[in-house]
């Protein structure tokens, strides 16, 4: 399996290339010249301008259109060639923005691949990250290759915020386990906490309208199967804070554990599996086999 990121990706994007790939899609030449005005606007940053000769505001409204259509022709288009012409076997290929990873039956395929990819983002300025692109062993086969070979576990990759890992449920089955990135929650339970501090004194029914709007937005995004365990920590962990802040709040204060328990129950959403599995959510499917040449 190839993890990978492109460096730099939206500070290096080509004004020439993507105006040659705009006008593939868009025939209207005022929309076309909007956004060469816009391209060369320039950024202004602590009160200062600075020319923009390439690249694209990271963070701008329209920037993440932007990046999808000059990777669509840059990387999904040829993506589509190479796994015709090339592989030898399955090749899956998963993109979001810049960050991608790529799914390969034979390593050989997956070797190649990298060298290709290499060269093709060469013609168009583009880099692939040195220290964020890896291929790993990562698959149905890959812990018993490795218990063979006396090299441990599997390897994890993160994308879309998920740690993904090689698992194995109670059927015996290999399945791709999904699990919330550490350094993502305790960021934003850091996020959480602080902002906890500036509501401390707002009665409970608005910080509990508050915070369970919180958790059910994250439970919304992680409550995928085999996420459970870090979903409902990550509840607890709201409730931990907000027991602190409710504390704080009164030298004399009455807030204990069965009385927080009653709180978070009140207003905190349960920890649960919010979506079914992928090949049920989104019928999944893998592209066929290539003929081996």
């Amino acid at each position: 399996m190839l993890d990978a990121d492109i460096r730099d990706f939206f500070s290096r994007l080509d004004h020439t290339w993507l105006g040659k790939f705009l006008e593939h899609r868009i025939a209207d030449r005022r929309i076309l010249r909007l956004i060469r005005k816009w391209l060369s606007a320039g950024v202004i940053e602590d009160g200062s301008w600075s020319e923009s000769v390439e690249g694209a505001p990271q963070g701008a409204s329209a920037s993440p259109l932007l990046a999808n259509a000059y990777l669509h022709y840059v990387v999904d288009r040829w993506v589509r060639q190479w796994r015709r012409r090339h592989a030898h076997g399955d090749v899956v290929f998963v993109q979001f923005a810049d960050d991608f990873v790529a799914g390969f039956e034979h390593q050989a395929d997956a070797q190649q691949f990298l060298a290709d990819l290499r060269e093709r983002f060469a013609k168009f300025g583009l880099e692939l990250h040195p220290d964020k692109t890896r291929l790993i062993e990562f698959g149905c086969n890959a812990a018993r290759n490795r218990a063979a070979r006396g090299d441990g576990k599997p390897e994890t990759f993160d994308f879309l915020g998920f740690t993904h890992l090689c698992g194995k449920p109670k059927s015996g089955r290999f399945w791709v386990k999904r699990k919330t990135i550490s350094k993502r929650m305790r960021a934003k339970l850091a996020e959480v906490n602080t902002s906890l501090k500036q509501r401390r004194h707002q009665p409970i029914p608005v910080q509990g309208q508050w915070l369970a709007s919180v958790v059910r937005g994250h439970l919304a995004y992680y409550a995928v199967p085999g996420n459970t365990d870090a979903v409902a920590a990550f509840r607890t962990q709201v409730t931990r804070h907000w027991f602190k802040a409710l504390r704080r709040r009164s030298q004399r204060s009455r807030i204990n554990w069965t009385r927080m328990d009653r709180l978070a129950t009140r207003w905190l959403p349960a920890a649960r599996v919010k979506h079914p599995i992928p090949s049920a959510r989104f019928d999944a499917r893998t592209q066929g086999r290539s003929p081996v040449r």
